[in-house]
């Protein structure tokens, strides 16, 4: 209900009575005067006025679940919605929904983590207002072996997602970063629960750097955020709702097939290293080819310099470009 009050409200742009609410929801003025209570206790600037009714003041960027719920369009993607304001990890969080049976699709953001993490166990700053932080439970019925795919789905979808929300061009380094202008902007970081044939669930947790105006020295050379390249402050639960919808699409796609085929040219097309020199860095050394796109199955396809073209795996090794981060 809360959801739709809010969905009124905006579509207004102005007064809108209690009786009206009431009779537009099927519910006592009562119960939506209460409603209206639980709005402004989750920041929600409503005014009411005798005679009148109630009036959204500003459509602040909130990360409530009723903005997500207003803002999601999907079909199945976020039809569970769990917002915290400050929590460990949404990975950490999601794991524990699954364990207990949430349906596939549920959601996960946090205004700030206190936990975050990356991948190979690198942390991942998450401060409040400036970024988007969740993660999504998904149920595939499919091999735990095929399953790292779904980190490039995810991407693509992020990928795409921001560029449908803001206009901002963004580009995929291999597997799962996102980059904008050459800066990292996005971080995957996929977990399962698995047996040796079959998976559990999957968890694909996302940080964006959405209006961080900031970032510390060591890392301001290689990322960025949202804001920062356009100058131009987001509402994050657009952000969220295109990402998700794409989502729906790319990974219907995946699991028709089981592979990246039907997906491959399109995130060829934003692989941010395609054609040029990268580095393959190896525990026992480090080796350079030209990179020539991803196979089937998700494999970065590297041409050496005796003409041989190698598969990398992704998790075994990390790529990067000859002259820094991409």
């Amino acid at each position: 209900m809360k959801a739709e009050i809010i969905r009124q409200l905006k579509e207004t742009g102005g007064y809108v009575s209690g009786q009206q609410l009431s009779e537009k929801l099927g519910v006592s003025r009562t119960a939506v005067w209460k409603a209206i209570g639980r709005l402004r206790n989750e920041g929600y600037q409503i005014e009411a006025v005798r005679n009148r009714g109630y009036r959204l003041l500003e459509a602040s960027d909130l990360l409530t679940e009723t903005e997500c719920r207003e803002a999601l369009t999907g079909r199945w993607l976020g039809n569970s919605v769990y917002c915290f304001g400050v929590t460990d990890s949404t990975n950490l969080q999601a794991k524990l929904l699954a364990e207990k049976g949430a349906p596939e699709g549920t959601l996960v953001i946090a205004e700030k983590q206190t936990a975050g993490r990356g991948r190979r166990g690198r942390s991942w700053i998450s401060p409040p207002g400036g970024g988007l932080w969740f993660s999504l439970v998904l149920r595939p019925h499919i091999r735990p072996s095929v399953t790292p795919m779904l980190t490039l789905v995810a991407a693509m979808a992020v990928a795409a997602g921001i560029e449908d929300s803001t206009g901002i061009s963004a580009y995929i380094k291999w597997p799962n970063d996102i980059v904008v202008s050459g800066k990292k902007v996005v971080g995957i970081l996929t977990e399962l629960s698995a047996e040796a044939q079959e998976t559990h669930y999957v968890v694909v947790g996302i940080g964006i750097n959405v209006n961080i105006a900031g970032f510390p020295e060591e890392i301001r050379t290689t990322a960025t955020s949202l804001y920062l390249e356009s100058g131009v402050f987001y509402k994050r639960c657009a952000i969220v709702a295109a990402i998700m919808k794409r989502m729906e699409q790319y990974y219907t796609t995946y699991m028709e097939t089981l592979s990246l085929e039907g997906l491959r040219d399109e995130y060829i097309g934003r692989l941010v290293s395609m054609n040029r020199e990268v580095i393959i860095l190896k525990p026992e050394r480090e080796q350079r080819g030209i990179c020539e796109g991803i196979d089937r199955n998700g494999c970065l396809l590297v041409r050496r310099e005796d003409g041989s073209v190698e598969r990398v795996i992704s998790g075994e090794v990390s790529v990067r470009g000859i002259y820094g981060y991409v």
